[in-house]
């Protein structure tokens, strides 16, 4: 019985992930979300705990250990500990028949909770508490009601795995009958939810399912919520503007841990935007203390989450922006995505015609009859700027540095763009719009983007923070730290943050 004491070496340190979206949980970074929580938790006997989506059963095995010597001198003879704990205080929710197995394997070191195996002796079934169930999505208009699976994808055949989670496709007071339990509420819901489902679109968008978790704990009337996911909500991220606009506004969640580069978190994995846990109090109404951490850099401050439209990750960003905050932005005059209708996928022919047409794949020829919309930036000089940041994932280099914008030129009257690019400005002369770009090389403007961007994509929101210029003269670093009166260490900042760009 001391196995569950002592893990070395981890098996769970080793395990290759399910995908990009269903990450294992490393234990070190379970025990970092384990170490949020109030330390009288180990020795309450009567405290509660739910991993709502376990997938190697981590955060149950990490708080059995703790419990089991929180609760010593409480309950001293260890079998009657170990059944107290096992079949009182955790429980289990899985995705999956696999994790299901895994999970009940790393608890009760059986995948047979009344197994003679098994380190609680007090079940008498197999299931134990870590359940799974596999039920079927609801469909409304070809989409599910619960969680917008899309039908064509996921109305599959019996044998295969249909991710309609059953934390996020039952009420309540259903998932609390799981576990055959009168009367009972969980003080902590933990756990690393899956991050997203194909939406079944042309494109490769993903509609997120994390944030419907964190919902769904809230209603659970949990005492705390501690849940791993990714940052991409901090600023975008399709359909969460409303769960956005809800957590900066709840003043119950009382820390967060950002991690900018996901494999300081998950090694190995990228995940766009980078990833952070998160821990919400039900009874806390203050302040919440946000840590970055960015390779070995680890910054805390204490600050309120909704004092900007979007979170600002970066602690040391929050000076800088307020120092040009009040001014109008160049969010103004930046085109909308996909400014003139044109597919990614055209390239235009080799043949003469009224407009040069740039595409991912360079420069061709097109006629106005392909032109979908922006008609207003015919016979005006304007920048193009790729729709994707030149980061892989949002990820800085190994360096820790950034570049922000892949590709950007000047476009005279006569040029046009695919999907794959916006526009910024409108402009008779050439030398505006060389101005234009001068100033968007600059690190201080990249710098500020940077505070926007959580996934790949740049887009008009994006400039939210970028101050409008007279762009009848170019712009420098050194004219737009002097402009707005940065510090020193404010400059050293932005010039350690962005690397300089051709």
């Amino acid at each position: 019985m001391s196995s569950i004491i002592n893990y070395n070496p981890d098996v769970l340190d080793a395990l290759a992930n399910l995908s990009n979206d269903e990450v294992f949980t490393p234990p070190k970074v379970a025990n970092q979300m384990l170490d949020t929580l109030p330390a009288e938790l180990w020795s309450d006997k009567n405290a509660t705990f739910l991993d709502p989506a376990t997938k190697s059963g981590v955060f149950l095995r990490e708080i059995a250990k703790r419990l089991i010597k929180g609760l010593e001198k409480e309950i001293p003879d260890l079998q009657e500990r170990l059944n107290h704990i096992y079949t009182k205080q955790l429980f289990g929710i899985a995705i999956t028949e696999l994790t299901v197995l895994l999970s009940r394997r790393s608890l009760y070191c059986s995948k047979y909770a009344n197994s003679k195996y098994s380190i609680p002796t007090a079940f008498n079934n197999q299931e134990g508490n870590i359940v799974f169930n596999k039920i079927l999505h609801t469909w409304k208009n070809g989409r599910c009601e619960m969680c917008g699976a899309s039908k064509d994808i996921y109305d599959r055949d019996e044998s295969l795995e249909t991710h309609a989670y059953e934390f996020i496709h039952r009420k309540p007071e259903e998932i609390l009958k799981l576990f055959n339990t009168q009367n009972m509420k969980f003080d902590v819901i933990i756990g690393n939810p899956p991050y997203q489902l194909d939406t079944g679109g042309g494109s490769a968008q993903a509609t997120p399912l994390y944030n419907l978790f964190v919902e769904q704990a809230k209603k659970m009337g949990a005492r705390y919520i501690s849940m791993i996911i990714p940052s991409r909500w901090f600023s975008g991220g399709m359909g969460l503007s409303n769960f956005r606009k809800t957590m900066m506004e709840d003043r119950r969640l009382k820390e967060i841990v950002d991690f900018v580069n996901a494999k300081d978190c998950f090694p190995g994995v990228s995940i766009g935007g980078g990833v952070n846990y998160f821990l919400w109090d039900r009874d806390y109404n203050g302040i919440c203390k946000i840590t970055n951490i960015n390779g070995k850099n680890k910054d805390t401050m204490a600050r309120y989450l909704n004092e900007f439209p979007v979170i600002i990750r970066n602690n040391k960003s929050v000076s800088i922006i307020h120092k040009v905050q009040s001014e109008p932005t160049i969010e103004s005059i930046v085109s909308s995505i996909s400014p003139f209708g044109i597919p990614t996928y055209v390239r235009g022919t080799k043949e003469v015609n009224q407009f040069v047409l740039h595409s991912s794949e360079g420069t061709g020829y097109i006629g106005k009859e392909a032109v979908k919309s922006g008609f207003k930036y015919f016979k005006k000089y304007k920048v193009l700027l790729s729709a994707n940041t030149s980061e892989h994932a949002g990820e800085p280099s190994k360096d820790g540095v950034y570049k922000v914008f892949a590709s950007m030129k000047v476009l005279t009257p006569i040029d046009i763009c695919t999907h794959s690019y916006i526009l910024i400005g409108m402009f008779d002369s050439e030398e505006e719009a060389q101005n234009l770009q001068s100033y968007l090389k600059t690190k201080f403007v990249r710098f500020l983007v940077l505070q926007t961007i959580s996934g790949i994509s740049i887009s008009k929101e994006k400039f939210r923070f970028v101050p409008l210029q007279d762009f009848s003269e170019p712009w420098t670093d050194e004219k737009l730290y002097k402009k707005y009166n940065l510090t020193k260490e404010e400059i050293g900042f932005i010039e350690s943050m962005i690397r300089p760009m051709d």
